[in-house]
C-alpha cells in the first residue's frame, strides 16, 4: 500500500484512550474498582434525563432534528441569549474543531497553554496550522505571555478556564483586561467545561462579552453537558458566541451532529435545575473534604474550581498510581504533563472518597517507607 499522507497529519500523535475499567480489573486482579480519573459526575445525570432518553428510543428509525431546535431554544432562554448565538457540537471537543475549521488554514496560528486540553493542538495540526504552546505560570494561564505571542498570523486563542489539570480559574478582572488588549481579528475561545463547579465570583458576564464586540476581539464560550450534567456518554457540547461567528461555524458543522437521544437527554437535564444544583453542592462538599484529608496526609493540593483536585505527594506519582490500581482505585498521574510528583483525582461519591482516602493513606505509607 502506498499512501501519500500530508505532513500535518503524519505528525499527529493520536489522542491516548484509557483502558476499559473491566480490562484494568482483569489485568490487576481486582474487582469493584472505582474510577476517579476522568472527571466524571459520579452521581450520574438527572433521572428526568434518563427517562427522556428511554422515551426517545422509540424514534430511532427517524433522523434527529438537524437544528436541535428545542435544545437550542432552551439553552438560549437559560443563558438569556438568542438562538442565533448558540451552536451545538458532539461534545465541546467538536466545538473546538468547528473553530479551527472556520478560522485556521495552513500557515495561520492558534495559541494555547500547557498543560491543557490536547485537542487544541491536534485540531490545529490537522488544518496545517501552527499551534504556539506556552507554559502555565504558577499553574495558571500566563495572559501576558499569550499577549506577547500574538502575531499577524494569530487567529485563535484557547484558554480553558478553569484549567485542566490544575483546577485553577482566572480572575474575571484579569480576563476582562486581557480581552481588551487582544487584536480585533483574533477569536478567544474560553473553554468553560468546568465552570459549573466554579464559585460565582469566577464567572464572566457572557452576555456583555458576546454582544459588545465593537473594536475588540471576539469571545466564544464553550460549555458541555459532560461534567456537572453527567451526560458524557451522549456527547453534547455547545458554544455561546456572536451570531456572526455562529453563522461561520454552522458552515463547517455536519448535519445531524447531535443525535436524537443526546438532544432528549440534554434538554431534560437542563430543565432539572434542582438536581443540577444538588450535584454542584455535593461536589463542593466532596472537594473540600478531599482537600482537607489530603493535606493532612502531607500532600499539597492546589485550590480547585472544578470537580477534581491536583495534588503533590512529593514522591513518585507513577509509583503511587500503580499502587492505587492494586487497591482498585483509578486516579491519574501527572508525569505526562511534566509533574512527576503530582496526581489528579476526581471528586467521587461519599463512599468513593472514603475508599480513595483509605487506599492512598496506605499506599503513601508504603512508598514513603
Amino acid at each position: 500500500m502506498r499512501l501519500i499522507v500530508p505532513d500535518s497529519i503524519q505528525s499527529i500523535v493520536p489522542y491516548p484512550p484509557g483502558k476499559p475499567q473491566d480490562e484494568l480489573e482483569r489485568e490487576y486482579g481486582v474487582k469493584n474498582s472505582i474510577k476517579l480519573a476522568s472527571n466524571e459526575n459520579p452521581w450520574g445525570p438527572s433521572p428526568k434525563a434518563i427517562a427522556a432518553v428511554s422515551k426517545a428510543l422509540a424514534n430511532l428509525h427517524r433522523y434527529p432534528d438537524g437544528a436541535s431546535y428545542y435544545l437550542t431554544q432552551a439553552l438560549a432562554a437559560h443563558h438569556g441569549l438568542d438562538a442565533s448565538e448558540i451552536v451545538l457540537g458532539n461534545g465541546s471537543n467538536e466545538m473546538i474543531e468547528f473553530l479551527v475549521k472556520a478560522f485556521i488554514t495552513e500557515g495561520l496560528e492558534a495559541i494555547c497553554s500547557h498543560p491543557s486540553f490536547l485537542m487544541y493542538q491536534k485540531f490545529t495540526q490537522m488544518r496545517g496550522g501552527r499551534c504556539v504552546v506556552l507554559p502555565l505560570a504558577d499553574m495558571r494561564h500566563n495572559l501576558e505571555a499569550i499577549l506577547a505571542a500574538i502575531t499577524s498570523d494569530t487567529r485563535l486563542i484557547f484558554i480553558d478556564n478553569p484549567n485542566n489539570p490544575s483546577g485553577s480559574a482566572l480572575a474575571p478582572s484579569a480576563l476582562y483586561a486581557f480581552l481588551a488588549k487582544v487584536p480585533e481579528q483574533v477569536v478567544v475561545a474560553l473553554d468553560e467545561a468546568y465552570i459549573d463547579f466554579a464559585s460565582p465570583e469566577s464567572h464572566l458576564d457572557v452576555y456583555s462579552l458576546i454582544r459588545n464586540t465593537k473594536n475588540r476581539c471576539v469571545a466564544v464560550f464553550l460549555r458541555t453537558f459532560s461534567k456537572a450534567y453527567g451526560l458524557p456518554g451522549l456527547r453534547v457540547g455547545y458554544g455561546l458566541m456572536p451570531k456572526e461567528v455562529a453563522a461561520c461555524l454552522h458552515k463547517v458543522r455536519q448535519p445531524f451532529n447531535i443525535n436524537s437521544l443526546a438532544q432528549a437527554g440534554a434538554l431534560a437535564a437542563l430543565d432539572d435545575q434542582v438536581y443540577f444544583q444538588d450535584i454542584v453542592a455535593r461536589n463542593r462538599r466532596g472537594r473540600q473534604f478531599l482537600a482537607d484529608r489530603l493535606n493532612r496526609l502531607g500532600c499539597d493540593c492546589l485550590p480547585s474550581e472544578t470537580n477534581f483536585i491536583f495534588f503533590d505527594i512529593h514522591a513518585d506519582a507513577d509509583r503511587l498510581y500503580q499502587a492505587m490500581l492494586y487497591k482498585g482505585v483509578i486516579i491519574r498521574s501527572m508525569r505526562a504533563y511534566g509533574h512527576p510528583s503530582c496526581l489528579r483525582v476526581t471528586v467521587g461519591t461519599e463512599e468513593e472518597n472514603s475508599r480513595f482516602l483509605a487506599a492512598i493513606e496506605e499506599c503513601l505509607r508504603e512508598i514513603r517507607a
